[in-house]
């Protein structure tokens, strides 16, 4: 095989067969293999997708069973027996220990579609049209995702205006110590005078992942529910990347204790990398009229028997415990990574999504190909990808996670002593 075919054939909007350039042939738990039989540890994830590691053998056994007995693969919206069993088990291991009553909509397979059907509904809802976003967010590709994700390059992709949406600071986007971006969102929502439409909605990341890793502290996200319910406005909550256990509970909101509107699931929901993505809204809120709303992959199967198997990682506390533990272990790790390096940078993040921002926006993605170079996928965020991203495997392995934690430092340490010469690495 041959990346020529990919060169000579595939769009030039292909993107991260530019950032990690090998024929990948197989993979298991937290390794990847390319077609030379070189191994690569993953921190990458599918950019969140492989939350439970590629190829697990229990979902891996659930789907070749499934499908080995001849069940539906492809159904629309009709009933089968696979969507019925994931409704009961989500029902029955997600909803109901946290008191959550929410209905669940299957809008197409990707996290895109989840975000359109979510817009949609809270306009239909309210009669308004304009939704609050967030600055440096990212919801996805289709243009009303696009209207409200916060990154020029994205946006621009669209070639047409981006309308209906007004964009706020995110937590801490000032960067000061008396960041009062909520006052502000108060006094605009409550001051006729300000030009603000009364939107319909707002939609927020918990933790922002592709806009650099920047986490929303838990009092704020309180303190914007309440504000939104004073006003009159639903919540919109993507956890698109930072659900299904990223940061320790399934759900990422779940330590401020709030219970969104309206909330956006895809990526890890099938756990085993095949397209699936829901939307829940609060019962009262699903007012569509039968196929009002629809997609031709709305009802795939496989996802379902996959993300059925893979809810069983949520029948006890046990992932959750993991994930508190290696996130720990991420995060002192980090600490000290950029305490000893000769440049300026900073640690940031939750659970198994953490990073490293460089001061130097160039340094992120030097050390993302020196770390490739040395059998580790490690990808890059933020407006200038001047974040390096950890976004491995939740269920990785202690070893995995210390060989690849070994080669992260070796490669930020060698680009950040090329980038201050001179200068002491620690």
């Amino acid at each position: 095989m041959s990346m020529q075919t990919i060169e000579r054939l595939e769009s030039a909007v292909r993107g991260y067969v530019r950032t990690f350039p090998c024929v990948f042939t197989h993979a298991r738990g937290a390794r990847l293999t390319d077609e030379d039989g070189r191994e690569y540890i993953d921190f990458f994830a599918g950019a969140g997708v492989m939350n439970y590691g590629h190829n697990h053998p229990a979902l891996k056994t659930a789907l070749l069973e499934y499908l080995a007995e001849d069940h539906i693969v492809h159904s629309l919206d009709m009933a089968t027996a696979a969507k019925i069993r994931f409704l009961e088990r989500f029902e029955e291991v997600i909803l109901k220990p946290r008191n959550m009553d929410y209905r669940v909509q299957f809008p197409g397979p990707t996290g895109t579609n989840a975000v359109e059907a979510a817009l949609k509904l809270a306009r239909k809802v309210t009669g308004r049209e304009r939704v609050i976003s967030f600055t440096n967010a990212f919801h996805g590709m289709t243009l009303g995702s696009l209207a409200v994700t916060g990154n020029a390059f994205k946006r621009a992709g669209a070639g047409v205006p981006l309308s209906h949406t007004t964009l706020m600071p995110f937590d801490s986007y000032l960067d000061v110590a008396d960041e009062q971006s909520l006052q502000l969102l108060e006094a605009v929502l409550g001051d006729e005078g300000s030009g603000m439409d009364k939107p319909a909605a707002a939609i927020i990341e918990t933790v922002q992942a592709e806009g650099g890793v920047n986490v929303a502290r838990m009092e704020w996200l309180r303190e914007l529910a309440a504000i939104l319910k004073r006003h009159d406005v639903l919540l919109i909550v993507d956890d698109i990347q930072v659900g299904c256990g990223r940061t320790g509970p399934f759900f990422s909101f779940e330590a401020a204790g709030i219970q969104p509107d309206i909330i956006c699931l895809s990526k890890s929901l099938s756990g085993f990398g095949l397209p699936l993505a829901i939307t829940l809204m609060r019962p009262e809120l699903d007012v569509w009229e039968p196929g009002e709303h629809n997609g031709t992959f709305r009802g795939h199967n496989p996802a379902f028997v996959t993300a059925t198997a893979a809810l069983g990682f949520w029948a006890d506390d046990q992932l959750e415990r993991e994930v508190a533990r290696k996130a720990a272990l991420v995060e002192a790790r980090l600490a000290a990574l950029v305490d000893a390096i000769p440049v300026q940078a900073s640690a940031r993040g939750r659970g198994l999504i953490q990073g490293i921002e460089f001061e130097d926006r160039t340094l992120a993605a030097k050390a993302s190909r020196e770390a490739f170079a040395n059998g580790l996928i490690i990808e890059t965020a933020g407006v200038d990808d001047q974040v390096l991203k950890l976004l491995p495997p939740l269920t990785i392995a202690d070893a995995d996670l210390e060989a690849g934690l070994r080669i992260m430092e070796a490669a930020v340490k060698k680009v950040a002593a090329k980038a201050a010469p001179g200068r002491k690495v620690a």
